[in-house]
């Protein structure tokens, strides 16, 4: 149940972010607006640590993993992604983003030795397939021309980094960090970072103080970040990083139902297709979950390795 919690929250709100973001760009400039984002998360996940009196005391080692997690998950592809939208359309930039299915299977096979399931893979195929048909009109008018090769580079470079951060976070669980912690340094260290990023680029250190940017910061600080993120990286040490990396593939669909009303998005048939692709290969990943679930029951298995119960008390998300 608390699997299916985390899955629903964590497509829900960050198939919303899309109309949060749209009220940040404009005055500041979006790689200081990720900082203020992620520096509010950070605050506010530190301060919740103290009221909660959980465990702050970490190792020199274990403030690296932390960083590191922070660099690739909440800083460099976010910085890769604004760049790569710069030369690209966004629809594009979910196709190419959901490639992190792929990464993360091969990236927790090769750091993790996580096993490949063969399931998983139809899955992530028919998932993907339905995530093209989706997106079909932005990906057959796009042109190479004016950088738009740099553009998917770019976003193929942050999708890895993306997966790179899931397998850190996976990493961190696994050597028994505690997610609310974890996140909070980690947000604290990515924000950090691109204010830096955001400085040595000559950026006006500004911010806009309408309600609209204001409370669009708040909900992609404390929605977006501190429980999507906390959700879905409950969900890496839970269920591995390629299962939980579907809801890539399942939040472009919610922002585009949102759309829909907000925007009067126009359903095609390949776009209708593509979604029951999506729902049958998410359909494989649960019944796969299910299967493990049963045998997590009978035997002692690598999940049990990866978040002990012990370790999940500390964890209250």
């Amino acid at each position: 149940m608390k699997n299916f919690l985390f899955y629903t929250a964590t497509v829900l709100i960050w198939g919303s972010t899309w109309i949060a973001i749209k009220f940040q760009l404009g005055v500041v400039d979006p790689m200081l607006s990720v900082g203020y984002r992620f520096s509010l998360a950070a605050v506010l996940l530190l301060l919740w640590c103290g009221i909660a009196r959980l465990p702050m005391r970490f190792t020199l080692q274990e403030h690296s993993y932390m960083a590191l997690q922070g660099v690739f998950l909440f800083s460099l592809n976010y910085l890769l992604f604004y760049l790569a939208e710069l030369e690209i359309a966004s629809g594009l930039a979910a196709v190419i983003f959901s490639t992190i299915l792929l990464m993360n299977m091969l990236n927790g096979a090769v750091f993790l030795r996580m096993p490949l399931d063969a399931k998983v893979f139809s899955g992530a195929f028919l998932g993907l397939f339905g995530i093209f048909l989706v997106f079909r009109p932005e990906i057959t008018s796009f042109s190479f021309e004016q950088q738009g090769l740099r553009g998917i580079l770019l976003c193929l470079l942050a999708t890895f980094f993306a997966s790179l951060g899931n397998i850190l976070s996976a990493r961190n669980q696994k050597n028994r960090l505690p997610i609310i912690q974890t996140n909070a340094f980690g947000m604290g260290y990515g924000a950090v970072l691109m204010l830096a990023i955001a400085w040595v680029n000559d950026s006006p250190l500004t911010i806009e103080t309408t309600s609209l940017y204001l409370g669009s910061l708040a909900y992609l600080a404390i929605f977006g970040s501190i429980v999507a993120f906390g959700c879905y990286l409950s969900l890496i040490g839970r269920i591995g990083a390629d299962r939980a990396a579907y809801a890539t593939l399942l939040f472009p669909l919610v922002a585009l139902a949102i759309s829909t009303i907000w925007e009067g998005y126009h359903w095609t048939p390949s776009a209708m297709t593509g979604i029951v692709l999506i729902l049958a290969g998410n359909f494989l990943m649960l019944q796969q979950r299910r299967r493990m679930a049963i045998s997590q029951r009978k035997s002692s298995n690598w999940l049990r390795v990866l978040m002990p119960s012990k370790v999940e008390r500390h964890q209250n998300l």
